[in-house]
């Protein structure tokens, strides 16, 4: 891919990121007129809207149908999103057909350069806070929250744009069609008689995960995310976590809190070392670590037959730093070189001969 092309992919990157992670309030007119499009497309009059203001409003809110049994607890069932998947598989198919023989490379290296970190992003963002309104006692068809995802629209778009790629004027009316619900609104829910829309989030915080671009969820003093109505969403380098693990991070609610991952970023809040002379934990042994030059494992006892090894990350984070971080451990473990081993599926004399770790 040549350099200018490279660099306009970039550019459409980040445009249908803002999209995505857009907190303007929606469009309503324009996410109106391009759905009732679509339903048009598969044979359907136009719906009444129910515009709600967060995704959980939009769900405990979804009005009763003719069809009764088309509750939110029986989305999976709902025909519709099928359908309107097909209808965006099939434009799919008909714009891959566009692409010439010669312009394969340039395809693929699209679908990595722009593709690929939108979905990584999406599935980080948008669609944690589509599970967390859901509260995973529903069931989210994957056609459907790939359907509602910008990465596809951007995809095609750079098609057209960067790799000179000619669809037809009906399929690029259609293209614009779901471009326009993208960049109008939030998610959304269709029936027969009625379309649930949600407004987008009246704030987003966000941040750049390693070194493939992903965008996560993030805030260290605050929701993550956040809409007008109230409804609010709490998340640590990327993990949906209650509001005390940012809030009000402390060893007693950490002792008492059964998920692991949550255990882990409240203590990554607190800071391990912090944390360690909070919960008063004796050291068991130190050691040079082996995989990581320069830097040392700490071997701590956590609580009955558990143990804690407190290392240093062996990879640079984006800030320049290496990362301090714990990993349990089983109590039987007296060495914390055995104990790094342990984390690998090694021995201690496996994990010795590593020249460095990430």
């Amino acid at each position: 891919m040549s350099d200018p092309v490279q660099r306009e992919a970039a550019e459409i990157r980040t445009e249908w990121l803002g999209h995505a992670l857009s907190t303007r309030p929606a469009d309503r007119p324009a996410a109106e007129a391009a759905l009732i499009e679509l339903y048009g497309l598969i044979g359907l009059a136009p719906p009444r809207f129910h515009w709600a203001s967060s995704p959980v409003t939009a769900l405990a809110t979804v009005p009763l149908g003719a069809r009764r049994w088309e509750t939110i607890e029986l989305f999976a069932e709902w025909p519709l999103p099928h359908q309107l998947s097909t209808l965006k598989y099939t434009l799919c198919r008909r714009l891959d057909e566009q692409v010439r023989p010669t312009q394969r490379s340039m395809e693929q290296l699209i679908r990595r350069e722009v593709n690929a970190p939108l979905v990584r992003s999406g599935n980080s963002t948008l669609h944690a806070i589509l599970r967390a309104a859901h509260d995973r006692q529903t069931r989210i068809p994957t056609a459907w929250s790939g359907t509602q995802c910008v990465s596809w629209v951007a995809h095609y778009e750079a098609l057209r744009r960067a790799a000179g790629v000619t669809f037809t004027s009906e399929q690029q009316r259609l293209l614009e069609l779901w471009a326009v619900v993208a960049r109008s609104c939030g998610w959304w829910w269709p029936r027969e008689e009625v379309c649930v829309v949600s407004e987008r989030p009246a704030e987003l915080r966000t941040e750049v995960s390693g070194d493939n671009g992903e965008v996560r969820l993030h805030r260290a003093d605050g929701p993550a995310v956040r809409y007008a109505d109230g409804w609010d969403l709490y998340a640590w380098h990327g993990a949906q976590v209650p509001a005390w693990v940012v809030t009000d991070p402390c060893v007693g609610r950490i002792e008492r809190e059964r998920n692991v991952e949550v255990r882990r970023c409240a203590i990554e809040h607190i800071g391990w070392p912090a944390y360690i002379e909070q919960a008063g934990l004796s050291l068991v042994a130190v050691a040079p670590d082996p995989g990581n030059p320069g830097s040392e494992l700490r071997l701590y006892d956590l609580r009955r037959s558990t143990r804690v090894l407190l290392a240093v990350n062996g990879s640079v984070e984006r800030d320049g730093r290496r990362r301090r971080y714990g990993l349990t451990v089983p109590g039987f473990l007296d060495d914390p070189i055995a104990a790094a081993a342990w984390t690998y599926g090694l021995s201690a004399e496996q994990y010795s001969l590593l020249s460095r770790r990430t």
